[in-house]
C-alpha cells in the first residue's frame, strides 16, 4: 500500500493497484471483488482505477497477466455470417493459445483451478460475466448451451498443452476448427430451435 505523504508514480500506482487487486479477486472471486474495495487496499481513489484500467474485466485481465480481454472477442465473435459464428468462436480461443507469453498465463489458471476452488471460482465468474452471458443472450441461446463449449474448448487446451495428448498437440489450427467448430456452431444457432434430445 502507497505510503502517506508521498506520491508514488505512476508506475508504482499501477502496479500497487494490480497486487491489490490480485489479492482481492483471489480472495474474493469476480463477483465478490469491488472496485472500491481494490482501491481501498491500494490507497487510491477507485476514478484511478478507472483511469488506468477502464473496467473491472480489464482490471481482472491485468491483474492475471492475460495478453488480451477475453470480454474483448466477443464482438468479433458476433459479427459476421451466422453460419460462421461456430468457426469464429473456436479461433479466437485459439488465438489465446499460439504464441508462448500469452499461452502462460492461461495455463497457469487451468493448472491452478483444477486444485484451488478459490481460482477456479475467479476464473468462473470471470468466464461467465464477461464472455458466456454476453454471447448467449446476443445469440439467444441458453447459458448452459455456450458454458458447454466452453467446457470443450476448456478441455482440449488441457489435454494439448498440459497433459499434452500426442494427437492433439500435432494437430493444425485447421484441423482443431474442423473439430470444435461445428459442435459451437450447432450450440449457438442450428441446435436452437430443436430439442436436445432429438433424433435424427
Amino acid at each position: 500500500m502507497a505510503q502517506a505523504g508521498r506520491r508514488p508514480g505512476q508506475t508504482e500506482t499501477r502496479e500497487e493497484i494490480l497486487d491489490a487487486a490480485r489479492r482481492r479477486f483471489a480472495e474474493q472471486g469476480y463477483d465478490g471483488a469491488t472496485v472500491r474495495g481494490i482501491a481501498a487496499d491500494a490507497g487510491v481513489n477507485a476514478a484511478l482505477l478507472h483511469h488506468f484500467f477502464g473496467t473491472k474485466q480489464r482490471l481482472f485481465a491485468a491483474s492475471m497477466n492475460l495478453p488480451i480481454d477475453p470480454g474483448e472477442m466477443v464482438p468479433r465473435i458476433l459479427e459476421g455470417p451466422e453460419d460462421e459464428v461456430g468457426e469464429r468462436l473456436v479461433r479466437a480461443f485459439l488465438g489465446f493459445w499460439q504464441a508462448p507469453a500469452g499461452r502462460e498465463p492461461f495455463l497457469a489458471m487451468i493448472r491452478s483451478a483444477t486444485t484451488n476452488e478459490q481460482v477456479a471460482t475467479m476464473m468462473r465468474q470471470f468466464l461467465e460475466r464477461t464472455v458466456l452471458a454476453r454471447v448467449a443472450e446476443a445469440r439467444g441461446v441458453p447459458k448452459v448451451r455456450v458454458a458447454g463449449i466452453a467446457a470443450q474448448m476448456v478441455g482440449f487446451a488441457l489435454l494439448r498443452y498440459v497433459i499434452r495428448l500426442p494427437p492433439l498437440v500435432d494437430a493444425s489450427e485447421d484441423e482443431v476448427v474442423a473439430m470444435l467448430a461445428p459442435v459451437a456452431q450447432y450450440y449457438l444457432t442450428d441446435g436452437v430451435n430443436r430439442p436436445d434430445n432429438s433424433r435424427g
